[in-house]
């Protein structure tokens, strides 16, 4: 199920709440969990035991862990091994199985194995609940019905931001729900919805168009079209969705930790990381660059565990070659900027013209990466690039359409509009206290709302594309 469609807004939303707000806070649990499962087992019933499974395991793994014993470590690999092998199997196998047929000239057949939704993130989530039980930074779960709503609750099941069970224990045992946070959590949802349906789905429309075309067949222009194009997709269909989580999460009564923070207004690519996806990089610096040493080593062990964590974050993302080398590509930037000490460099003041010099190169930086992210295979991803600076020879004879063709006069509009929300203009829109504004605000978010679900209505096209991560 999608937040946004149509089913989830106007039945499975509204029973739910309407169920929550009318009971005593002890049901509002158990009222979560079904409703987590429900929403879970509503496209794919059949995954549904993978992750009740992997609640069970983590279950009596934490129990195990939290006991003194001279298998503690063992207990804790063991633990963590269940737990990515599930998603090992159903996210990597067959790639694993394609290489390993191109490396050795073998024929093993690939299996039909489709992944389950979520499961990145519910694993990551998991994975954090028993470290913390190991290192001791926080107690294990003894009533496994509370544990199963941290590892399934349906706000921020399927694409995160990925919480930490550290930061919601005290929320799962004891909550407040009142006017001001549902009041929020529903502004909140409804700018998340905005996002994803009318600018990230009209973004989308466009990348389809241009990434399905050979790159020798369309102009220079049509190429960065696309790749800026798909740059505001992704931006506003993902941080679109954590906005909408978060939402959610208030109007039942969760704190979640902001996933996004206007991250192409970035000078550099460190930056950039402190702002873009920041619940998945919290993880990866917490539990696999601190474990390794962070920045605690030598420069040389530094720089190893950098590129460590970016490797690892190519490949948390997919199964494709083209992600791999994304994030080898983010990680190149990252290690050069430690060995420049970008941090150094932030602390002093600068011209606007170096300033803006360094958006540049971030900007730069992230969307050839992206392009990367986005291309079906390596050589896609080389003629694309090579067109978008000029390089490759194109045909113009086969150039079957023009720019007008790729983007239209209502596209050119939204591209302006994500610009101007990419950039943190309206930042603090839902923090403003005059009566006279705020009614403004008010007004423009339930047009906001009428537009997205009247578009959803009339639209097939409505996909989430972070659901393949």
């Amino acid at each position: 199920m999608l937040f946004s469609s149509m089913t989830f807004i106007y039945v499975f939303l509204p029973i739910v709440l309407l169920l929550y707000l009318v009971t005593k806070k002890e049901l509002h649990n158990p009222i979560l969990l079904v409703a987590s499962i429900i929403f879970y087992a509503w496209g794919e019933p059949k995954y549904l035991a993978i992750m009740l499974f992997t609640i069970l395991i983590n279950y009596f793994g934490a129990i195990l862990l939290e006991k003194k014993s001279e298998y503690k470590k063992l207990t804790l690999v063991i633990t963590i091994l269940v737990n990515l092998g599930f998603l090992i199997y159903f996210k990597y196998f067959n790639f694993l199985i394609e290489n390993f047929n191109h490396l050795f000239n073998s024929h093993l057949s690939a299996l039909d194995i489709v992944m389950p939704i979520g499961i990145s993130f519910y694993t990551f989530q998991a994975l954090s609940y028993v470290i913390d039980v190991y290192r001791g930074e926080t107690k294990a779960q003894h009533n496994i019905y509370k544990l199963a709503l941290y590892i399934c609750l349906f706000p921020q099941l399927i694409a995160g931001p990925i919480v930490k069970y550290h930061d919601v224990a005290d929320q799962i045992e004891d909550r407040e729900v009142n006017f001001d946070k549902v009041d929020l959590g529903v502004k909140r949802f409804i700018i998340g919805l905005s996002k994803k349906v009318l600018i990230a789905n009209t973004m989308g429309a466009i990348v389809d168009k241009i990434f399905v075309q050979d790159p020798h067949t369309f102009s220079h222009l049509v190429a960065w079209i696309g790749s800026v194009a798909y740059a505001f997709q992704l931006y506003f269909d993902f941080s679109g969705y954590s906005d909408m989580a978060i939402g959610l999460g208030l109007i039942f009564g969760f704190k979640f930790m902001e996933n996004f923070n206007y991250p192409y207004i970035s000078k550099s690519i460190t930056e950039f990381w402190r702002r873009w996806h920041i619940s998945l990089s919290t993880w990866f610096k917490q539990y696999v660059y601190i474990s390794l040493g962070g920045n605690r080593c030598s420069k040389l062990k530094t720089i190893r565990n950098l590129g460590i964590v970016f490797l690892l974050t190519g490949i948390w993302h997919g199964a494709e070659w083209t992600f791999v080398i994304w994030g080898i590509w983010h990680g190149f930037f990252i290690i050069l900027e430690k060995i420049l000490n970008i941090k150094e460099f932030d602390s002093k003041p600068h011209s606007w013209y170096v300033n803006g010099l360094r958006h540049i190169y971030c900007i730069l930086a992230f969307v050839i990466g992206w392009v990367i992210f986005r291309a079906e295979n390596i050589k896609y991803a080389w003629d694309y690039l090579m067109n978008m600076f000029g390089l490759l020879h194109l045909r113009p004879q086969e150039f079957i359409y023009t720019v007008a063709y790729y983007i239209d006069n209502i596209e050119i509009i939204t591209f302006v509009v994500a610009i101007l929300c990419s950039i943190g203009l309206f930042k603090n829109m839902l923090e403003v206290k005059n009566k006279v504004a705020k009614g403004f605000i008010n007004v423009w978010l339930l047009i906001l709302f009428f537009l997205s679900t009247i578009t959803i209505a009339a639209s097939t096209y409505n996909p989430f594309i972070y659901f393949r991560f």
